[in-house]
């Protein structure tokens, strides 16, 4: 008698169809048959076992960032389910594609407040383009087709998917999963000749790119366009990747310790084109580089998601399109003038070299200069990064070169570059990867240096150590000067700690030891991580503690 295919294997089988190549879990008794399903499948998708759920949340959020696929990550009901959340609605802030499956209490067992129950419509509802539960077994295919074509399509983001364990196990059905065809939108004629008119009739233009959606061929395609009309272009926040970052268009990047001289050239600029980006806070410097009276005079904003469009800015023009579609779109319009070589473009990308200078500190580490090296020997590294100020020197100094080099969350998150870096490494063994975290970002994540080992991801760990929540103390200082309060830290050796995992490891105390130790990281076939042990009286580029 043929053994009927069971939900699980549906479930798997749709991973599978749709190019899935990883998953990212912590085990749990509750999807068990799906871990079960994966063992059959395990020359086709390699399971990736972390130590904690924000590590394997965070890891898929890499994945997604990385392939422009849904990353998957798999989680126990409960306690593990909710450790994960952070990556749903950093996916959601990041609009990455992520699927997160939750394994469930039984059927039979829902509504009793059974063993670590949660409804997960209602907890994650609110952080995530959609959550849903699986209640027959003849759907699953159903549901995870249309978690990929959610989690892919428009704004990309978070799909939730809970799994009742007992269902699991039942019989499937016949229906067998096919790829997910994304849907595709692009620019209407009518739109381009719009677009077009307002470009001839623009003194002082200025190009934002954000969002994801990109691909290296549009990227490429607008990078040559944008080059050969001389538009400044401007990235929004964390998106440094978009276009190389010693393109002659380039301005520099609106995040967190932003030039102040291109806030005041977007903010003087005649017409603003965002493509991808939504212009939320960070980007839009709390919402106050563009005025909403003055946006629908000056502003033309493209976005996968038409409710994105004039729900903070009017605009003049507004287009719902995919951002690669809209690039290679643009990079097909003639335009009849240029501006390159005028003071509106060269002006502008003299203010950013002059910004990438090396700024002098109080203490023996200089981090602009640390950075600059990193860049210098590394320019083509995968770089990830949480949050914290020591993300503001890697920010500000380190210039990328190529499209998927950043991974960085827009959520703000602490604890995500280091698992992300290490999924990224996992990805491509042959890529040079390097992740950046402050001390207290790094101990937010720091048990998936076990991960990394198990998985011979042999990534550049930089963990720089200042002794505090440095961001946190930074606004202290600003509003309550000389009350430190809770912002302190009291760290272990980080170097003693990596070793102890199997990693190479070695502290430094002096810029000019930097690059002996990247040297040395670079050659230590293993996971290598540089503790770098700063001052926290250079709280941020270019500022002190004192001042």
């Amino acid at each position: 008698m043929t053994q009927e295919i069971t939900a699980a294997q549906r479930l798997v089988e749709t991973l599978v169809v749709n190019g899935i190549t990883h998953v990212f879990c912590v085990p749990g008794e509750s999807y068990l048959s799906v871990l079960d399903a994966l063992y059959g499948a395990r020359d086709k998708i390699k399971v990736v076992t972390c130590r904690h759920e924000a590590g394997a949340a965070n890891m898929a959020v890499a994945y997604g960032k990385l392939t422009g696929k849904p990353g998957i990550c798999m989680v126990t009901r409960g306690p593990g389910a909710t450790h994960g959340s952070i990556g749903i609605h950093t996916a959601q802030q990041d609009s990455v594609p992520l699927i997160y499956f939750i394994g469930q209490v039984a059927l039979s067992d829902k509504g009793r407040e059974a063993f670590q129950e949660v409804d997960y419509g209602q907890a994650f509802g609110p952080l995530c383009k959609l959550a849903l539960e699986v209640e027959d077994p003849a759907r699953m295919v159903e549901v995870c087709t249309r978690a990929f074509a959610v989690a892919q399509q428009g704004r990309k983001g978070a799909v939730v998917i809970a799994l009742p364990e007992d269902m699991l196990a039942e019989p499937a059905g016949a229906r067998k999963p096919a790829p997910v065809k994304v849907a595709h939108s692009g620019l209407e004629p009518g739109f381009l000749d719009g677009l077009a008119a307002r470009l001839e009739a623009a003194e002082r233009p200025v190009l934002i790119l954000g969002g994801t959606g990109w691909s290296d061929d549009s990227l490429a395609a607008l990078s040559k366009w944008i080059e050969k009309l001389g538009v400044p272009v401007a990235l929004s926040f964390r998106r440094k990747d978009l276009i190389d970052n010693t393109h002659p268009c380039y301005m520099g990047d609106l995040g967190l310790g932003p030039n102040p001289k291109l806030i005041q050239r977007v903010k003087s600029a005649d017409l603003v084109v965002a493509i991808g980006a939504r212009l939320g806070e960070n980007p839009s410097q709390a919402y106050t580089l563009l005025a909403p009276e003055e946006s629908a005079a000056r502003l033309v904003h493209i976005h996968p998601d038409p409710e994105e469009l004039n729900r903070v800015w009017p605009a003049s023009l507004a287009a719902a399109c995919e951002t690669a579609a809209a690039a290679l779109s643009l990079s097909k319009l003639a335009i009849r003038r240029s501006w390159a070589n005028t003071p509106w473009a060269t002006e502008g990308r003299a203010d950013l070299e002059a910004f990438l200078a090396p700024v002098a500190v109080t203490g023996s580490v200089n981090l602009s200069e640390v950075f600059k090296h990193l860049e210098k020997t590394l320019p083509e590294a995968i770089v990830g990064n949480g949050a914290g100020n020591y993300a503001a020197w890697l920010h500000r100094f380190y210039r990328h070169r190529k499209f998927g080099t950043q991974l960085a969350p827009t959520s703000g998150a602490m604890g995500f570059g280091f698992p992300a870096a290490i999924a990224a490494k996992i990805m491509y063994p042959a890529r040079t990867v390097v992740a950046v975290a402050g001390d207290g970002c790094f101990m937010m994540t720091s048990n998936e240096l076990a991960t990394a080992v198990q998985y011979d991801a042999n990534l550049i760990i930089i963990v720089v150590d200042n002794g505090s929540y440095g961001t946190i103390r930074m606004h202290q200082e600003r509003e309550y000067p000389e009350r430190v309060s809770a912002t302190n830290l009291k760290n272990p050796d980080f170097a003693a700690f990596a070793r102890s995992f199997g990693a190479w490891a070695t502290t430094i105390d002096r810029t000019e030891a930097f690059p002996a130790a990247l040297e040395e990281a670079g050659k230590a076939g293993k996971p290598a991580l540089i503790h770098i042990k700063t001052s926290v009286a250079d709280i941020a580029p270019g500022r002190t503690i004192k001042a």
